[in-house]
């Protein structure tokens, strides 16, 4: 049989460690070999380049997809085929599932074909999840660098109009006052401020005067820029993050109270803030009418919850009502299907430990190649000091390479931490996902509504209304509960998974 390898690397750590591409490919070479493939082609690449990856990996695809006769897709591990349940991962389920290609992992021990059991494709989906949450973990120190610039005041991303970005000689990048654009953006505030103009008639004085976007095709402003810009907190001293507000350095183009003008303006002085009804309904705001993509609403009536359509758009000859207490039996049926036998956990559990193991080699050789060069530059600390009080070198040299050991020793500290943090929530989220499979349906009825739609939220998505019939797609891994409940071979990711209850 045909083979085609695949060899990549994510992390600078696993470039070092045991996982780099050329340790993969001797694997994966000597592997075919013993298994008699016949390698037609092999694939390695940094995952960092991503347009380059990316392109690889369609390229990988859709030989698979051309090839007449079945092929093997070999990689090291499973997280070194993808970290995330990508469209081109649909796609290859697709080619498993018609018996067109296998996919074979050497250092996790899984070869999944068409007709896989459902432990091992359960295996998959969770390694997949599992090195999803890794990757994301393992991304902290950007987050920690963000964390940094917003204490320090400054601006991460494209200055808004009014403001350009600038870089020195020495690769410094700052924000400074556009000095043609700003008088209009102060403008812009003033005039809608005064209550006297909408936003299209401020749009239709910015066009007269020529204002335009700072795109590299510069645009008149729309609408939805003219909003957008007097609703930035930006213009007077504040960036907005996440949702989240912090002052930055730039000089400001206009008070705190023109902007609060300019909100109240647009808010307008009798509008009043909506508030939901007291009742705390479970399933409020969490699906969607199946025939015409409206909102499913609830309301109260003779002491009885009921949701129906909103039909908003016409479709419906007269609305269709049903009881919460329905809805939530079809919720329960859900749950339940979701538990698995504590045969069925105990087979899963040892088939994690062996994942674990995988993980656990991989975690205990990234730490150490990291504490190796962490004592590597202790040395050179400890011989640069030495060098110093011999006078060797002078106190300016000693200042500058103390600096800059001490830097590349924090940065490794930073990623031997990380590496704990992500090994500790590979675990925890293992042991999260199995015990909800024993326990969905109790941990459900025991909790508060608000806990409820957390839960529901965790489990399940795109939740639609038919006919008083609930249609649902399991996230990843309860699809494959699900599986293992209807003892079917089906991997999620591979169809629509709109699967009606009762």
């Amino acid at each position: 049989m045909k083979a085609i390898i695949l060899a990549r690397v994510s992390t600078e750590e696993q470039k070092e460690a045991n996982h780099s591409l050329p340790a993969q490919l001797i694997r994966l070479q000597k592997y075919c070999q013993e298994k008699k493939l016949d390698v037609v082609k092999e694939f390695s690449f940094d995952e960092s380049a991503w347009k380059t990856e990316r392109q690889q990996f369609e390229e990988i695809v859709e030989m698979l997809q051309k090839s007449k006769e079945k092929m093997v897709l070999c990689c090291d591990k499973i997280d070194r085929l993808t970290r995330s349940f990508s469209k081109e991962l649909v796609t290859l389920e697709d080619l498993r599932r018609t018996g067109k290609i296998e996919l074979h992992f050497p250092s996790d021990n899984i070869v999944l074909h068409r007709d896989s059991p459902a432990t091992d494709l359960f295996r998959f989906t969770m390694g997949v999840s599992l090195a999803k949450y890794y990757s994301d973990t393992t991304s902290d120190n950007v987050k920690r660098a963000n964390e940094t610039k917003i204490k320090n005041g400054e601006w991460a991303g494209w200055a808004p109009i009014g403001y350009i970005n600038t870089e020195d000689e020495k690769g410094n990048k700052d924000i400074e006052v556009d000095e043609i654009r700003s008088p209009f953006i102060i403008k812009m505030f003033e005039l809608y401020a005064s209550g006297n103009y909408s936003m299209r008639q401020i749009k239709e004085q910015l066009d007269k005067v020529g204002l335009k976007s700072k795109s590299k095709d510069p645009k008149p402003l729309t609408i939805s820029m003219v909003k957008h810009t007097l609703n930035n907190p930006f213009y007077y001293g504040i960036m907005r993050i996440k949702g989240e507000l912090y002052p930055h350095k730039y000089p400001p183009l206009i008070t705190k109270h023109l902007f609060d003008k300019a909100q109240a303006v647009s808010a307008g002085w009798h509008k009043k803030p909506f508030k939901y009804a007291a009742k705390p309904f479970v399933l409020r705001g969490m699906i969607k009418c199946a025939d015409c993509g409206c909102t499913i609403t609830p309301e109260t009536s003779k002491g009885h919850a009921y949701y129906s359509c909103t039909n908003y758009h016409r479709i419906h000859p007269k609305r269709i009502y049903v009881k919460e207490e329905d809805l939530l039996k079809q919720i329960y049926e859900i749950l339940d299907n979701i538990q698995l036998t504590d045969e069925q956990i105990k087979e899963l559990t040892e088939d994690l430990k062996q994942t674990n193991k995988a993980e656990n080699r991989f975690f205990k050789n990234s730490v150490q190649e990291l504490w190796k060069e962490y004592n590597r530059f202790e040395n050179r600390i400890s011989k640069l000091t030495d060098e110093k009080y011999d006078g060797s070198i002078t106190e300016d040299f000693y200042n500058k390479k103390f600096k800059e050991y001490t830097e590349k020793q924090s940065k490794m500290m930073e990623s031997i931490n990380k590496h704990h943090k992500a090994n500790q929530e590979h675990h925890i989220t293992a042991n999260s996902i199995l015990n909800l499979a024993k326990r969905a349906r109790e941990i459900f009825e025991s909790s508060e509504p608000a806990e409820k739609r957390q839960l529901l939220n965790y489990i399940l998505q795109n939740l639609e209304l038919k006919d008083k019939k609930l249609l649902y797609k399991a996230k990843t891994p309860f699809d494959t509960m699900l599986l293992i409940h209807d003892s079917s071979n089906w991997l999620p990711g591979s169809d629509s998974n709109r699967r009606p209850i009762g």
